[in-house]
């Protein structure tokens, strides 16, 4: 009689970057309803909002407000800060199922600059995963008008940032909580964009008010689960998962904004996902054979 199937459990690393996914994807549909607003002012509500309650968390715990491995949490805030000025601005101007698509690249930056600063290995079939997503990433823009040079060079600097900003998480993940990590992001960008968002304030409504309450809570607790994962697993293993977050957006911009992404696009957008997909079972394999 043949035994039944046995299936490792989903690692908790895993479950919490599945989490962020559904978290940031949440928040930046709220961002896309609210593209009347300028850009540095989406960023500084974000920021601002997620920023007290990590003080409060903070204070509560008797951490120190300013961390242990202060230049890396620097490099940690200022990154994602111009990072998320990026992948904001476009969202407001293209579909958001490219715009996150493209700034999901940042995973296949990430695994990268692992293997530069931290000297990690991957087989070499796995470089054809990558080209493979950077080719489908060019169908997208080869086939989708609304998605200019611009906005696609934005959107490709707003990856390898937020993979500077994931490098630094990782290097902090044995001498501060991942509240903590998060809590630079938001310290360094609230005064910088709170004083450019200043010249460019836009009124906003009570709803709109209620919207961006929603991007700062959801944005905040989705950094914490990501950053969580980054500390519990290797980058090479969970950070392609954050792809996934493009079939969310896909669906959900078709359904609540009408952005339809058809032919080849759609198909780029199939390449990507087909490519990080095999690059993660690649990963899980090498993990399961050491």
């Amino acid at each position: 009689m043949l035994a039944a199937p046995t299936f490792a459990p989903m690692s908790r690393g895993l479950v919490f970057m599945l989490q962020s996914v559904v978290l940031y994807t949440s928040a930046n549909l709220l961002v896309k309803a609210l593209a009347v607003l300028p850009t540095p002012q989406l960023v500084f509500l974000r920021s601002a909002i997620s920023f007290v309650f990590c003080a409060v968390w903070i204070w509560r715990q008797g951490d120190p407000l300013l961390g242990h491995n202060r230049k890396w949490l620097v490099l940690r805030g200022v990154s994602g800060m111009i990072a998320l000025t990026l992948f904001f601005h476009t969202i407001r101007h293209i579909p958001l199922a490219s715009a996150t698509v493209i700034q999901y690249l940042s995973p296949i930056f990430t695994v990268l600059l692992a293997i530069l600063f931290d000297g990690q290995r991957i087989r070499p079939h796995r470089w054809l995963y990558f080209a493979a997503a950077f080719g489908g990433i060019l169908v997208v823009k080869g086939f989708d008008p609304r998605v200019s040079w611009l906005y696609l060079g934005m959107g490709l600097g707003s990856a390898l940032l937020a993979a500077v900003a994931y490098l630094a998480t990782i290097k902090c993940r044995e001498t501060d909580t991942p509240v903590g990590v998060v809590t630079y992001f938001h310290m360094i960008a609230t005064p910088i964009m709170g004083t450019w968002s200043a010249t460019v304030w836009h009124p906003m409504t009570a709803s709109q008010w209620m919207m961006a309450l929603g991007i700062g809570v959801l944005s905040l607790l989705a950094q914490v689960a990501m950053t969580k994962a980054l500390h519990l697993e290797d980058a090479a293993r969970v950070m392609p998962f954050k792809y996934f977050g493009a079939i969310l957006a896909l669906g959900m911009a078709w359904f609540l904004f009408d952005e339809k992404i058809t032919g080849w696009a759609l198909v780029g957008i199939g390449i990507v996902l087909a490519a990080v997909t095999a690059n993660a079972i690649a990963g899980r394999k090498k993990i399961s054979a050491l």
